[in-house]
């Protein structure tokens, strides 16, 4: 027998007929990512189902050399759980464990496996009447072990920061089979480094995450939803601060979009309009929030941000959502603008952040800065203003050739945004990951220092490069 075929015989002889497959049917769904910019192939699916499992496999993947790429929901958007065309790695699936552990009402903590489905733990946490503060538009397939990897954001981080915040305890898997046990959730723990922080964000390449302690909070018991339109960005940024030294810790969510993002979902969901009667340039929508202690108060906060802003000259017009379902509509008109962006043709898409003071002054220049120096393209940027990170995505000009487009032109227009960002004392990732899709420019563009550093780490807890290879990680060149 071959080695391959040593190692695939005894992962069998592990797994069982249901944790491992190498039928290509099977494995086919799982070789691209959802965008479908990257490809691979892989010699095997692992499903295992408990963490002892998970050890057992990766202690045989050490032994024969095997490359392992963690895989959720296959949700993520930079290629971070695509395996490469060579076909030596395994998928390793963690979707199968998905229990959740323990969740203590009193304490405000769930403890649940990494396959975990983000909208399952919504609903677990309902049931108590708490809430897990972090949701985000594939919250029906994004799995726990893959927001934690990611460190994902969404549109709550204004008020409870990213996934970083909300995990309390980690348990994970390392490249030698060795289980992280930090599940158990201290306030102070002062023993050396805080490990747990290095896994998350790590997509993968540290550790395989199996479990996570994560904090609840308690249940909404009312929220008021603001629309308002406005003359500039920069007007955005200062309803921004009145929001927050009129709201407070209420505000939970500050979204702007321009007039053409709005203009392209109202022309792409049937039976969708505008939340105001003209068309304004830019557009925010706020969300204030309140348990019961704050419920009572909350209708009437609403009415003093916007009257408050009306006078100051802060917005052209605004409304406020007269119940829950108009809310909602407001909210499908943010999350469908890439559904909508898509419709019109090739884009390339960048997830950045800079300092939150400087975000509305970046897009008021980067964007003639970007339409100018590629002339016939359109620079949209819409997102979370409050956190610093907006999605800064150019739209190819008309005719151009979905697919050939991306990558000549696009390239070149993603490494300007990239430069820009880096300028302004920026990220090129605020909340998706790098993975393959980010790898090569984060070496380019990277402190030398801190990217010896994560080279460093990776090498002491992964010196045969098994656990993602290719990803987040820029060799060295």
């Amino acid at each position: 027998m071959t080695d391959q075929e040593q190692f695939l015989a005894a992962a069998s002889l592990l797994l069982g007929e249901r944790g491992l497959t190498c039928d290509p049917e099977l494995l086919q769904p799982w070789l691209t990512d959802w965008r479908g910019r990257f490809s691979g192939q892989a010699m095997a699916l692992a499903s295992p189902a408990t963490t002892a499992e998970v050890s057992a496999l990766m202690k045989l993947c050490a032994k024969f050399a095997v490359p392992v790429v963690p895989q959720g929901g296959n949700s993520g958007m930079s290629g971070g759980a695509t395996p490469d065309e060579s076909g030596h790695a395994i998928l390793l699936s963690l979707r199968r464990m998905n229990a959740i552990r323990r969740l203590d009402p009193a304490a405000r903590e769930i403890t649940c496996e990494a396959g975990v489905i983000l909208q399952t733990l919504h609903e677990a946490a309902a049931v108590e009447n708490l809430r897990f503060p972090l949701t985000l538009g594939g919250k029906g397939s994004a799995t726990i072990g893959g927001l934690i990897s990611t460190n994902a954001g969404g549109t709550q981080v204004l008020r409870h920061g990213s996934m970083r915040a909300q995990v309390l305890g980690i348990e994970a898997v390392l490249a030698d089979g060795s289980v992280f046990d930090a599940l158990v959730p201290l306030k102070k723990d002062n023993r050396g480094f805080d490990l747990k922080q290095l896994l998350i964000g790590s997509e993968g390449t540290l550790g395989i995450v199996t479990a996570a302690t994560l904090r609840l909070l308690p249940a909404l018991a009312d929220r008021a939803v603001l629309w308002a339109g406005l003359e500039s960005v920069t007007a955005a940024r200062s309803l921004l601060l009145h929001s927050e030294k009129i709201a407070g810790d209420a505000l939970e969510g500050f979204e702007i979009m321009p007039r053409h993002s709005l203009a392209a979902v109202l022309a792409h969901v049937p039976g969708s309009r505008s939340p105001l009667q003209g068309a304004h340039e830019w557009n925010v929508l706020i969300e204030l929030a309140a348990d019961a202690a704050g419920a009572d108060a909350l209708p009437n906060l609403a009415q003093t941000l916007l009257e408050t802003a009306f006078e100051a000259g802060l917005v052209e017009d605004a409304t406020i959502a007269a119940n829950d379902a108009q809310a909602e509509q407001f909210w499908l008109l943010r999350d469908e603008i890439a559904p909508a962006e898509r419709a019109l043709g090739p884009a390339v898409q960048h997830d950045i952040s800079v300092p939150v003071a400087r975000m509305a002054e970046f897009v008021a220049a980067a964007v003639p800065d970007v339409e100018s120096r590629f002339p016939s393209t359109r620079a949209v940027a819409f997102g979370h203003l409050g956190d610093g990170n907006v999605h800064f995505h150019v739209l190819a000009p008309a005719g151009a050739v979905r697919g050939e487009w991306e990558a000549t032109d696009g390239k070149a227009i993603s490494a300007f945004v990239h430069d820009l960002v880096t300028q302004w004392g920026g990220s090129i990732s605020a909340e998706h990951g790098i993975g393959q899709l980010k790898r090569d420019e984060l070496g380019r563009l990277g402190d030398p220092v801190q990217l010896a550093m994560m080279r460093a780490v990776k090498h002491a807890l992964d010196p045969g490069d098994l656990l993602n290879p290719g990803k987040l990680v820029p060799p060295c060149t």
